[in-house]
């Protein structure tokens, strides 16, 4: 191939085919399920749209996530920034260079304005997806009365052991691909291009989704062994996305957008390990294998709370991760999850670091996440095998229109 890239090429051949694409009709967003394709490599995700991709978007493989915290005392600078980073966004999203001639094309004297290490690769269904932290809405740059009230920062729940070089940020930018040397060049050029005027605050690789967004995809399994995310809101809910995800109230520049919630949960997998099969599918309130609720059969089977055992005891009981976290338990309460796996190496004592990087949307985390982690950190048992490291709470605004730019409503 001489003209056109093997990269190009690939992802022409996906353009326009894998799409979570949303319309507002009288007041309600609504979104479009993506159709699966068979070339998932070379698929690529519209980056404009109602609201961002990366949401209802089918979950990819990887996920590489940072959160930075702005230096620069300029709203111009920001703002510029903003700008620029969209414009590599939609580049990058496309299956393109950060910029033209970006790796090799350019000035030879002069560092290359793209790192090079996703040449010949296709765009993988990449998805970036930005937000902004409590703690930009100080004085810098004038949005203290824009901040949202539902933008709140998140409480310390129970058993909390909260790393403060994991948590927290200004921006947060999340890259979803099915590759993850996509996934990791689009986070490493938006930083690059930010050089000087934000710094890398903390960031987390996952690989292995633990959700689906889609009723298309299969259930994937955590670190513990188990389907995760049975019960998560699907792109073809469209009246639950309404009702659960998408911003309402609050400031106009946030309508249409939603409010991530990121917990780094270490999942202390040794000790799992040791535990006995009847152990662990009481403790998460389904069975291992196929994934049902205890007392029902199939995995997509509603659970019942109500169902009895020997002696009068529930199925799934009272202090089971799936009854605590159900809808039925936190006033109807419901999260839209895209977390993934990780493992961070091991923590110097023979044990892995490894466990779920949690991702959430919901319409308003002091109605949904909150009320649903203080259950979960006050009564799972589970809780006997997990450690929350890392806590970030970002207000995600609506999605970018051709010509426009990211949280461009916020800085109107």
């Amino acid at each position: 191939m001489s003209e056109v890239s093997r990269r190009r090429l690939l992802g022409y051949a996906g353009a326009g085919v894998a799409l979570a694409g949303a319309g507002a009709a009288a007041g309600a967003f609504a979104v479009t399920a993506a159709p699966e394709v068979e070339n998932v490599a070379a698929a690529q995700v519209p980056f404009h749209g109602d609201v961002q991709a990366g949401i209802t978007t089918p979950a990819q493989d990887h996920m590489h996530f940072v959160a930075l915290d702005v230096k620069t005392k300029s709203r111009d600078e920001l703002v510029d920034l903003l700008k620029q980073w969209t414009r590599a966004a939609e580049r990058m999203t496309a299956g393109q260079e950060a910029a033209e001639n970006g790796a090799v094309g350019g000035n030879a004297d002069a560092p290359p304005k793209d790192t090079g290490e996703a040449l010949d690769l296709p765009a993988s269904a990449l998805t970036l997806t930005i937000g902004f932290g409590p703690s930009l809405f100080d004085d810098r740059f004038g949005l203290k009365d824009r901040r949202p009230e539902a933008l709140i920062d998140l409480p310390r729940f129970p058993q909390d052991d909260l790393d403060p070089a994991r948590s927290n940020g200004d921006i947060c930018i999340q890259a979803c691909a099915n590759d993850p040397q996509v996934a990791v060049h689009a986070i490493r050029n938006l930083v690059r291009i930010g050089f000087g005027r934000v710094a890398v605050r903390w960031s987390q690789l996952g690989f292995g989704r633990t959700s689906s967004t889609t009723r298309a995809q299969a259930t994937p399994r955590n670190m513990f062994g188990f389907k995760d995310g049975t019960r998560n809101i699907k792109a073809e809910d469209t009246d639950l996305l309404r009702d659960h995800v998408w911003a309402a109230e609050g400031p106009e520049w946030i309508h249409g957008g939603t409010y991530l919630v990121t917990r780094r949960i270490r999942m202390h997998i040794e000790i799992w390990d040791r535990t006995s099969l009847t152990e662990q599918e009481q403790i998460v309130g389904r069975t291992k294998g196929e994934g049902a609720p205890l007392g029902q059969a199939k995995e997509f089977d509603e659970p019942d709370l109500h169902v009895r055992g020997a002696g009068g005891v529930p199925k799934i009981g009272e202090q089971s991760h799936i009854r605590l976290a159900s809808p039925e338990s936190v006033n109807g309460a419901r999260i839209l999850r895209r977390g993934y796996n990780f493992t961070d190496g091991s923590d110097g004592l023979g044990h892995l670091d490894a466990g779920l990087f949690f991702v959430a949307f919901n319409r308003d985390s002091r109605k949904a996440f909150v009320p649903m982690q203080q259950a979960l950190s006050t009564k799972d048992k589970m809780m006997e095998y997990l450690e929350h490291t890392g806590s970030g709470h970002f207000a995600v605004p609506p999605g970018v229109r051709p010509g426009g730019y990211w949280g461009e409503t916020l800085f109107r």
